[in-house]
C-alpha cells in the first residue's frame, strides 16, 4: 500500500536499531519476551531513572504536538509553526531540545496524511529521541476514537463511533474494533490511543461529549469500555480510558470553558465510576483526566486535573489504579481559567499526573517543572515515580526493544479488505430505526426509485470521503436507486429550502441528512417542506439520535449516530432493505415540547419484518 510521493517505509536494519540503542538495551536488557512476560522490570527501569538528568526526566513527562508530514523535513508552512509555537523547527528537533516521552498526533497538524508517511514520521521520531545521550523510545499518541473524532482516516480502517457501537450493543464488536483499531494504530508507530470515551451520557444537551459515548447505561456503557480496551491491549497499544472522573453529564464544553459537575458522591459512584471501575479490572494502560469541577469529590474549586484528592485520593488509593495517568489537553479553557500556564503543569504533577499533555507552551511549562523542583515545590523523587509508571508502559508495549515499524507491517496490516468488511458488517448492527409510519421503509425500488438526497454537509470527520448527501446518495446508486445529492446545510436558507422543495418534484422519496436539530433550527423548517410535497420523507440523524424529537413531519426516522462513511452507508443498506436496522437506542431521547418527558426509551428501535438477505461485501 505504498501512497504515491510519500517514499517508502524506512527499514532499519537490525544493526541500525541495535547501534541506536544499545545503551538503553545494556541498562534493561529487556528481550519482547520478557518485557511481556514481566510487563516490567522496576529494578532495572529504576537504575535507567538514576541515570537521568533532571532535565531528561521533566521532558520526559511531556506529550506534545508538532506540525509536519516528516520528522527531518517537513513543509515550510510547518516550520514556521512549530518556530512560532514551540521554538524548534521540527519533531526532530523537539525531541532532541525538551527530551520529551511523548508526542501527540493530529490531522491539523500534517502528521497523518498516508499510511506510509506516518510510519517514516513515527520512525524518524524514534530515529530522532534514539540519537540522543541516553535516548529513549518516544511514546506517540492519537485520539483514534472513531465516529467523529479520528485522526488516521482512509485508507485505515473506520468504525462506527462509539454510540453506535452502543446501538449495536456488542460486546465481542466493541473488542473486534479495539483490535484490529490497535493493530492497524501499532503498524504505524501509534503505541497510545485516546480511546475509548468511558463517559456516561446522560445530558442531550452535552456539546462536548454526546455521540462519542456508548450511551447513557453506566452498566452497558461499561461492558463495551472493558470490551474495546482488551482488544485494543490485545494488539499491543495502550487504551487510554477518558475522561476522568466522567463527563457525559455538562453543558459546557471544556475546551471553550469550566463545566461543573453536580452528582453527589452517590451518584458519582452509580453513574459515572462504573465505567472507570470496569476499565481498572480491563487492566487499562492508561487514564485521561477531565477539565471539569464536581464539587462532590472536591470542593476546592480546582479542575480534576489538577485535584489530589480526586486523581491520588480517588483514582490511585480507592479504586486502586497504577497505570498512567494523562492530562487532557493543557491548551483547553478548562483546566487554564483559574491558574496560569506555569502553574497548570506543577499542580498537576502535585495532583497525582503522569503525562502532561500538549500545553500551550512548551517552553514556559517545561522550564516551570524544572523550576519547581528546583526550589522544592516538587521532589525529585515524585518525578521518579511518574516516569517509572511511564517507562513501565513503554516497555510493556515492547518500545524499549523494537521502536521502528516497517513498510511490510503497513502493507498487511493498514486497511486491508479484511478489516474493511468487518467495520462493514458492524456498521450493519448498529443503525436505528425509530419512527417507520405507513411501512415506508424499506424503500422499494419499484414505487420510490428516484429519490433526492437533502440535508446537512458538516465538515467530514478524518479521512472519509463526505460530503454526507454525497456518500448517501452513492450508495444508494449503487443499491439501484436513482440518487441525487443536493446539499442544504447545517442551517438551511430560504433559498436552499425552496431549492430542495423544487427538486423533490422529481422524486419519489426525499432523505434528509440531520445535524443536531433544535426547536428553532431551520433544518425543521426543511422537513416540514418537504413534507408538504406529499413526497415521504426519511430524515436520517446522522450525529444525536435526539433529532427524531423535533421532526414530527418525517415518514420515517433512523439515527446513524455519525455521519463516517461506512455509518452512512450502512444506513443506505438500511433504507434500501438489503440489511434490517438492529440498533436500538443507547440514550433515551427526551420529547421536544418537554423535555422532562421521554419520548423513545433506553432500548428502543424497531425492525422490517421481512428480512431481504445481507449484500455481499466487497473490499
Amino acid at each position: 500500500m505504498h501512497d504515491s510521493g510519500t517514499g517508502s517505509t524506512a527499514h532499519p536494519s537490525r544493526r541500525t536499531v541495535l547501534a541506536a540503542t544499545a545503551g538503553l538495551t545494556a541498562a534493561l536488557a529487556l528481550t519482547p519476551e520478557s518485557a511481556r512476560a514481566a510487563g516490567h522490570d522496576d529494578a532495572r527501569l529504576t537504575a535507567l531513572i538514576s541515570r537521568m538528568t533532571l532535565e531528561e526526566k521533566v521532558g520526559q513527562l511531556f506529550v506534545m504536538r508538532v506540525y509536519g508530514h516528516s520528522a527531518t523535513d517537513p513543509d515550510q508552512a510547518d516550520i514556521d509553526a512549530n518556530l512560532a509555537e514551540i521554538g524548534v523547527r521540527t519533531a526532530a528537533e523537539l525531541v532532541a531540545k525538551y527530551r520529551v516521552g511523548g508526542i501527540i498526533y493530529f490531522t491539523w497538524a500534517h502528521n497523518t496524511r498516508t499510511p506510509h508517511q506516518i510510519a517514516d514520521l513515527s520512525n524518524g521520531i524514534q530515529q530522532a529521541s534514539l540519537a540522543q545521550p541516553r535516548g529513549l523510545p518516544v511514546l506517540i499518541a492519537t485520539d483514534q476514537e472513531h465516529g467523529i473524532v479520528a485522526r488516521v482516516g482512509r485508507p485505515a480502517t473506520l468504525f462506527p463511533g462509539a454510540m453506535a457501537i452502543g446501538a449495536g450493543g456488542s460486546r465481542a464488536d466493541a473488542r473486534t474494533l479495539g483490535r484490529i483499531s490497535g493493530a492497524e494504530l501499532r503498524a504505524l508507530g501509534i503505541r497510545q490511543a485516546y480511546a475509548p470515551d468511558a463517559d456516561v451520557n446522560v445530558n442531550p444537551a452535552n456539546p462536548v461529549i454526546g455521540v462519542r459515548s456508548f450511551g447513557a447505561d453506566p452498566d452497558a456503557v461499561a461492558g463495551l469500555v472493558a470490551a474495546e480496551v482488551k482488544g485494543c491491549q490485545e494488539s499491543g497499544v495502550a487504551a487510554t480510558v477518558k475522561h476522568f472522573p466522567g463527563h457525559g453529564d455538562t453543558a459546557v464544553d471544556s475546551h471553550f470553558g469550566f463545566p461543573v459537575i453536580t452528582h453527589s458522591r452517590e451518584l458519582w459512584e452509580k453513574l459515572d465510576a462504573v465505567p472507570f471501575r470496569a476499565a481498572i479490572r480491563a487492566g487499562i494502560d492508561s487514564i485521561m483526566t477531565a477539565h471539569i469541577m464536581v464539587p462532590a469529590l472536591d470542593d476546592s474549586g480546582d479542575p480534576a486535573t489538577l485535584s489530589r484528592p480526586i486523581l491520588t485520593g480517588i483514582l490511585r488509593e480507592e479504586l486502586g489504579y497504577d497505570g498512567v495517568v494523562v492530562t487532557d489537553s493543557l491548551g483547553m479553557e478548562g483546566v487554564r481559567q483559574k491558574y496560569g500556564d506555569d502553574r497548570v503543569p506543577v499542580l498537576a504533577l502535585k495532583a497525582g499526573v503522569d503525562q502532561l499533555l500538549n500545553p500551550p507552551s512548551l517552553d514556559l511549562a517545561w522550564n516551570a517543572v524544572l523550576t519547581a523542583v528546583r526550589n522544592g515545590e516538587l521532589t525529585e523523587a515524585r518525578l521518579d515515580e511518574s516516569l517509572l509508571r511511564v517507562l513501565r508502559l513503554k516497555a510493556k508495549l515492547g518500545l524499549l526493544d523494537r521502536p521502528y515499524v516497517t513498510a511490510d507491517g503497513v502493507d498487511r496490516t493498514v486497511g486491508t479488505p479484511g478489516h474493511l468488511r468487518t467495520a462493514d458488517r458492524i456498521a450493519d448492527r448498529t443503525t436505528t430505526l425509530l419512527v417507520n409510519q405507513r411501512g415506508l421503509l424499506p424503500l422499494s425500488r419499484r414505487t420510490h426509485r428516484r429519490v433526492l438526497v437533502v440535508g446537512a454537509d458538516p465538515a467530514s470527520p478524518s479521512g472519509t470521503d463526505g460530503p454526507p448527501t454525497t456518500v448517501l446518495a452513492n450508495a444508494l446508486t449503487a443499491l439501484g436507486f436513482t440518487a441525487t445529492a443536493l446539499s442544504t446545510g447545517t442551517a438551511p436558507t430560504a433559498a436552499a429550502i425552496e431549492k430542495a422543495v423544487t427538486a423533490a418534484g422529481d422524486a419519489d422519496a426525499v432523505v434528509v441528512g440531520t445535524y443536531n436539530v433544535t426547536a428553532t433550527s431551520s433544518q425543521r423548517t426543511l422537513v416540514t417542506r418537504l413534507a408538504a410535497t406529499g413526497r415521504p420523507v426519511v430524515a436520517l440523524a446522522i450525529r444525536n439520535p435526539y433529532d427524531v424529537a423535533q421532526l414530527p413531519d418525517a415518514t420515517a426516522c433512523l439515527a446513524s449516530y455519525s455521519w463516517t462513511d461506512v455509518e452512512l452507508r450502512a444506513a443506505a443498506r438500511a433504507i434500501a432493505g438489503r440489511v434490517r436496522p438492529r440498533g436500538r437506542l443507547p440514550v433515551p431521547v427526551p420529547r421536544a415540547d418537554d423535555p422532562t418527558q421521554v419520548l423513545y426509551p433506553l432500548g428502543y428501535g424497531l425492525s422490517y419484518q421481512e428480512y431481504a438477505g445481507d449484500l455481499s461485501y466487497g473490499p
